[in-house]
C-alpha cells in the first residue's frame, strides 16, 4: 500500500467543517490530548459537541487531595483527574444518564463523624440512598457492586470525609478487576455516557519527582503544582518517575498496547494548555510514547499556557518549546526530528500573554508553523475562550 502526503489550505475557523462536525459528532475526528488535572474540563465539555472520538491520555500520578487517601490505602494510581475528565465528557442531554452523573459528582460531607459517613456510604451501596434510588437498573446494580467492593477492601482507618463517590466507584472496580483501571474505566464511561476515550498513560502506581535548578528535589505532584503547597521558586531542571513518595530513584514505565494504538491512529495530536510539567511532560515520560508520536504522520500541535502556570517558573515560551522537544527526544537518544514531533504552535499574539514573546526565529529554524488567531476574548481573559479554541483546533484536522 502506497502512502502519500496531502496538504491543504486551512481557514480558521473553518465554518463548513465545524458545521459538519456539529451535525455528526459521532463521526468527528480522533484528536488526542496528553493531559491531566482540570485545565481542560470546560474545553472537553465544549469539544464533545463536535466530536465523540477525542482521546485523553492522562497522568495518574497525582499525590494530593482525595486521590492521596486512596493511593495511600490501596497503593494504586491516582483516579481523581480521570473521574473529573470522564464527567466533563459525559452526555448532558436527555440521551445521557444524569442520575449517574449526580451520584458520581456527590462527595461525602466533611463535617460528619466517621460512623455517619460509613452509614451514608452503606446506604448508597445497599440501594437505599436517594441518589442511588434515582439510578435505573442495571446501572444501579453495577454501581452498587463497585461500592461494595470498595467497602469490603476499605481499611478501618480510612478517612471518608470529602470522598468522591465517583472515585470510590472507580477504586472498587480497580480492586475487583485485579488492579487494572481499563476495565472499570470502560464500564464507567458507558454508565456516564461518555463521548470519547479517557485512559491513564500507564496503569501502575508511580509518582513524579522534580529536580530544581537550585538543587532541591520535589517528590509528589501536589508539591509541584503550587495548589496545596507553596509555589516553586526555582526552574525545573529534570522530571522523572519514582516508585513511591519516599524515593528519588528514577524508575522506567512503558505505555501499554492500547495507549500506543490510540497514539498510532490519532488524526491530530495536541500538547494542550494545563500544568506544563505535571500534566503535559509527565505523559511523555513513559517509554514508547515519543516513538509512537513520531511514527504517526498526523499533525502535532502545541497550545501554550498564558504565563500563569506556577510550574513554568522562570520559563519563556521559547524555553517551553525547547523543553517539550527535549523530553520527546529522550526516548530515542535525540534521533527524532522536530517534524516528527511538533508541526504547529497555536497562539493569539494580539490578546495572549507569552513570557518572552513568541520566538519566531526559533520556530522558523525548527520548521514549526505559527497559527496566530483570536483565541482569547474579553469574557475569558486571561484564559482561552474554549469555543474559539475548539473551533481553531478542529479546523486543522
Amino acid at each position: 500500500m502506497e502512502r502519500i502526503t496531502v496538504t491543504r489550505d486551512v481557514t480558521i475557523p473553518d465554518k463548513l467543517r465545524l458545521q459538519r462536525y456539529r451535525r455528526f459528532p459521532e463521526l468527528g475526528p480522533k484528536v488526542l490530548f496528553f493531559t491531566g488535572g482540570s485545565a481542560l474540563k470546560q474545553f472537553s465539555h465544549e469539544l464533545i459537541r463536535y466530536t465523540h472520538n477525542s482521546i485523553h491520555l492522562m497522568t495518574p500520578f497525582d499525590s494530593g487531595g482525595s486521590s492521596a487517601k486512596l493511593r495511600d490505602a490501596f497503593d494504586m494510581p491516582a483516579v481523581g483527574d480521570l473521574r473529573n475528565r470522564l464527567m466533563a465528557m459525559s452526555d448532558d442531554t436527555i440521551t445521557g444518564n444524569p442520575e449517574v452523573y449526580d451520584l458520581a459528582a456527590y462527595r461525602l460531607p466533611e463535617d460528619l463523624a466517621a460512623e455517619e459517613l460509613e452509614a451514608t456510604l452503606f446506604s448508597i451501596a445497599s440501594g437505599e440512598h436517594e441518589l442511588i434510588c434515582r439510578v435505573p437498573e442495571p446501572l444501579s446494580e453495577f454501581i452498587r457492586l463497585q461500592l461494595k467492593n470498595f467497602i469490603k477492601e476499605m481499611p478501618d482507618s480510612f478517612d471518608l470525609r470529602g470522598a468522591s463517590i465517583g472515585n470510590l466507584i472507580i477504586t472498587g472496580g480497580y480492586l475487583y478487576y485485579h488492579r487494572k483501571l481499563d476495565p472499570i474505566l470502560t464500564l464507567f464511561s458507558k454508565a456516564l455516557a461518555i463521548n470519547g476515550v479517557v485512559k491513564p498513560i500507564v496503569d501502575i502506581p508511580l509518582h513524579l519527582v522534580a529536580e530544581l535548578d537550585n538543587g532541591e528535589s520535589i517528590i509528589g505532584q501536589h508539591h509541584l503544582t503550587g495548589k496545596e503547597t507553596a509555589k516553586i521558586d526555582s526552574p525545573v531542571k529534570n522530571l522523572f518517575l519514582s516508585s513511591c513518595l519516599e524515593s528519588k530513584t528514577p524508575v522506567e514505565a512503558t505505555i501499554d498496547t492500547s495507549s500506543a494504538k490510540f497514539i498510532e491512529t490519532a488524526e491530530l495530536i495536541c500538547y494542550p494548555p494545563g500544568s506544563f510539567y505535571s500534566s503535559v511532560i509527565a505523559n511523555l515520560l513513559p517509554k514508547g510514547v515519543a516513538k509512537e508520536i513520531a511514527s504517526n504522520r498526523c499533525p502535532k500541535i502545541y497550545i501554550p499556557n498564558q504565563g500563569n502556570d506556577p510550574e513554568q517558573f522562570g520559563m519563556s515560551l521559547q524555553d517551553s518549546i525547547e523543553t517539550l522537544l527535549s523530553y520527546l527526544r529522550k526516548d530515542s537518544n535525540d534521533e527524532l526530528s522536530t517534524e516528527q514531533l511538533l508541526n504547529f504552535i497555536l497562539v493569539d499574539s494580539k490578546n495572549g500573554d507569552y513570557p518572552g514573546g513568541i520566538p519566531y526565529e526559533l520556530l522558523s529554524e525548527l520548521g514549526i508553523q505559527v497559527i496566530d488567531t483570536e483565541l482569547i476574548t474579553k469574557k475569558f481573559k486571561p484564559l482561552y475562550d474554549n469555543t474559539k479554541l475548539v473551533n481553531a483546533l478542529l479546523s486543522i484536522v
